[in-house]
Parts: structure tokens; C-alpha cells; sequence
């Protein structure tokens, strides 16, 4: 088992030693707050937002998805409130000059050299931008600092335009920036990052049963992809927005990942008043109202840390590895690369036989060839990236074609025919 104090730091070496994660303009000395997928990162997020915008929307009724705009009328964070209220208290030491939130100090000294502290000063923490080509005439503007915004601003034309009635759910999967004062922990508190939302539409009686729906929903949803599922579990908060009933984050080892809020009906009367536009509902033959709101918000690059942090392990020799060998137990459906193929040895035609199987793999699953060192690395290499999968030629393969598949968690080893293997992997990956 790895300690707890320094797997994050095994992690952000792994990430970037195989190309899961890098630091954003690295070779200009970086910039704190902004990271960079690789090719392994890349296709394991993309895994894990289509997973869960398969889920939204196909296996639930009545939910449609959006992509919308980064940047809006600078009036929406007005409504929003954000420009008023998005602020965070920040506090400077006067000895190391090292800055925080005034909420984490807990004895009034610097928590990194116990010198003193300034008074607090607020910052909003919207990013601003601007708008427009001739200097002077350049309308301010800003980062959309959270995506669901935007669908509250499209509900009422999907309504329009759509057949959709009451209860309904909008999501959407995009890029929010955040001028954080502290970011840090790696992917945990970033400026720039992914959100996933669902904003739930229903009427203001019916609330109380959604909002405890949708909490179960997606903690069941969460269970099905970490190894250690005993480590996730629900907060409740006591200190609620205005508008709030109730709120509860879901959280891995005391971390959040996502939050289920209680927004009843204000942001829709917020953009109501603000815009002018009548943004409520009224059914066939039934008395107007405006639509309450379920939201279930989280963070897909958390998602991607925690899930990272569950799978690791290093052994420890009693499982057959080497000690101190790693492994990223990932399931196999968020696994960046579903299967490895390698040749036992580079001559004799088989990597000409490998080559032909890898192809046929590739067609259906993501699939690496690796046909370097001995078959024992090669296996180390591809467990140390989460690849539940192997799969090798030998020379039986050329008279009986055939293969050895190997099990990533198991290391078990099985023989099958070259034309099952996809068949193979489907039922595995899916089970």
C-alpha cells in the first residue's frame, strides 16, 4: 500500500512520466492553475465524460444536452449574482509574501511560516475579458465561471422548440474559469477546468422527491467506477445559499467531487427579471409557475484525479508482482487504452501476425502495440497505465490462431481464438 501523504506525489510523476497529465506551458516555466491532457489523459477523460453523458441521456427520460457559449452578455453574472457575491476574502503574509483564503487560516499565522498576516481583502474571482477590436470602445465581458449558467438561458427555447414538458433535465459538459487565489493539489483546484451539470426542471411540490432521486442517482452512479467505492460517501452542508433547501456534495475520501443543490426557483426569476423574458411554465389546462431546479454539478478533472488516486497500487510482492511494481486498477470502460497486443518476439512472422491482430483490435477499441523488450515488461508497462488487457502472438498462434490474453488485475492468463477476441473483450469490458 502507498502511504497517503505522498501518493499525490506519485501521481503527478505518473501522469506525466506516461502521458496522462502535464503542467500547462511547461517550457515557459508553467502557469499555476492550468493543465495539459496527454495522449493518455486525453482519451481516459474523454472515456469518463461520455460515460456519464451516455448515462444522462440514455438511460434516463426526458433529459436533452447543450453546449453552450464560454462567453455571455455580461448581464447573466449580474443576475447570477457572481459580480456581487463571487468573492473570496484573501490574506497575505507580511514575511513570505505567500497569499490565502482567509476562511482556511485557522490561528491568524501564516500556515507556512507562522508570520503575520494582512487584514483580508476581497477579490471576485470571475475571469474578465474583453470584447470588441477598437480600444476605448471594447465591451467588458468574462469566462463563464460555472457552465450552468447557460442553460438556464436555453431552457425556455428548448421548451419552445422541443416536446419536452415538465419534469426535464438539460445537461452539459464544458470549461469554466475561476481567478483562484490558491489553486493547488493538483487537478483538484484549477483556474481553468471541465464541469459536468444537470439542471432538473419540475414543479416546486415535486422537489423534495427529485432532489433525493437525483442525490441517489448519482452516488449509485459513482460506485460503479471506483475500486474502492467505501471511500466515497455524502456531506451534508449547514451553511446554505439564500435560496437553498438543502445541499450535499458527494465526496472521495473527504474530497468533493460534486455537489447536489436545492436552487428552487431563483435563478429562473433572477434571469427573468433581469432579461425581461417570462421565464415560466404553465402546462395544458394547468396554473403557471416557475420551474424549481435540481442541480447535480460536478468536476470532471476531480473525477479524473480521485480515480486515478483509487486505482494506484504498488505491490507490495504478494501477488505475483515484483515489489514496488505499479498498477492502476482503473475500470476497464474509463481504461485509456482497452487492450495491448505484442508479439512473444519480433522475427519469424510474428510481428507481422501481432500487427494483423492489433489492427483488427484497433477497429473496435482503443489498443496499443508494443513489440520492445521482454513480454514481463511489456505487461509492467501497460499495467502501470491501467490497460486491463493484454494480448499475445506466439508461435502456436501461427498454427492454431490463437492467443494468450492476460487479465490485469488477475494476471491470469487464457488461450483464444484470434477471430473471438473482440466478441472477448466487449463482454469483459462490459460486464
Amino acid at each position: 500500500m502507498v502511504e497517503k501523504d505522498n501518493k499525490m506525489e506519485k501521481i503527478v510523476s505518473l501522469c506525466k512520466r506516461r502521458g496522462f497529465v502535464y503542467q500547462g506551458s511547461e517550457i515557459y516555466g508553467g502557469m499555476q492553475g492550468f493543465y495539459d491532457f496527454g495522449p493518455l489523459g486525453a482519451l481516459m477523460k474523454k472515456n469518463l465524460k461520455d460515460l456519464w453523458w451516455d448515462w444522462m441521456i440514455k438511460e434516463h427520460d426526458n433529459i436533452v444536452g447543450i453546449d453552450g457559449a464560454i462567453i455571455t452578455n455580461p448581464k447573466v453574472w449580474e443576475a447570477s449574482g457572481h459580480i456581487k457575491s463571487f468573492v473570496d476574502p484573501l490574506s497575505e503574509c507580511k514575511k513570505c509574501h505567500h497569499r490565502f483564503k482567509s476562511d482556511d487560516i485557522e490561528d491568524g499565522k501564516c500556515p507556512d511560516c507562522d508570520g503575520e498576516l494582512t487584514e483580508p481583502r476581497t477579490y471576485n474571482i470571475l475571469v474578465p475579458t474583453e470584447i470588441g477590436v477598437i480600444e476605448g470602445e471594447k465591451i467588458k465581458a468574462y469566462l463563464r465561471g460555472e457552465a450552468c449558467q447557460t442553460i438556464y438561458l436555453d431552457y425556455k427555447s428548448i421548451l419552445d422548440s422541443s416536446r419536452l414538458k415538465i419534469p426535464f433535465g438539460i445537461v452539459q459538459i464544458g470549461k469554466a474559469f475561476r481567478n483562484e487565489i490558491t489553486p493547488g493539489n493538483f487537478l483538484y483546484r484549477q483556474r481553468e477546468f471541465e464541469q459536468w451539470d444537470l439542471q432538473w426542471f419540475c414543479h416546486p411540490e415535486e422537489m423534495e422527491k427529485w432532489f433525493e432521486y437525483w442525490k441517489e442517482e448519482r452516488m449509485g452512479w459513482f460506485k460503479q467506477y471506483f475500486t474502492h467505492p467505501e471511500k466515497l460517501s455524502f456531506y451534508k452542508h449547514d451553511k446554505l445559499a439564500h435560496y437553498a433547501k438543502k445541499a450535499f456534495d458527494i465526496q472521495y475520501d473527504g474530497k468533493e467531487i460534486e455537489g447536489i443543490h436545492w436552487r428552487g426557483d431563483w435563478d429562473l426569476s433572477q434571469h427573468s427579471k433581469f432579461s425581461g423574458q417570462d421565464l415560466a411554465y404553465t402546462p395544458e389546462g394547468g396554473e403557471k409557475f416557475v420551474p424549481n431546479i435540481v442541480e447535480t454539478s460536478g468536476g470532471v478533472d476531480r473525477m479524473f484525479m480521485f480515480l486515478l488516486l483509487d486505482a494506484y497500487d504498488e505491490s507490495d510482492g504478494s501477488d505475483g508482482r515484483e515489489k514496488g511494481e505499479i498498477t492502476l486498477h482503473l475500470n476497464p470502460k474509463i481504461a485509456p487504452i482497452k487492450c495491448a497486443v505484442f508479439p512473444l518476439v519480433k522475427k519469424d512472422g510474428l510481428a507481422e501476425k501481432a500487427k494483423g491482430i492489433y489492427k483488427n483490435i484497433k477497429s473496435c477499441f482503443s489498443a496499443y502495440y508494443d513489440e520492445s523488450g521482454s513480454v514481463g515488461r511489456r505487461y509492467r508497462r501497460q499495467d502501470e497505465i491501467g490497460t486491463p488487457f493484454c494480448v499475445t502472438a506466439d508461435y502456436d498462434t501461427l498454427k492454431d490462431e490463437a492467443v494468450t490474453i492476460r487479465d490485469r488485475d488477475t494476471m491470469k492468463q487464457e488461450r483464444i481464438k484470434i477471430s473471438e477476441i473482440n466478441n472477448y473483450l466487449f463482454e469483459k469490458i462490459n460486464s
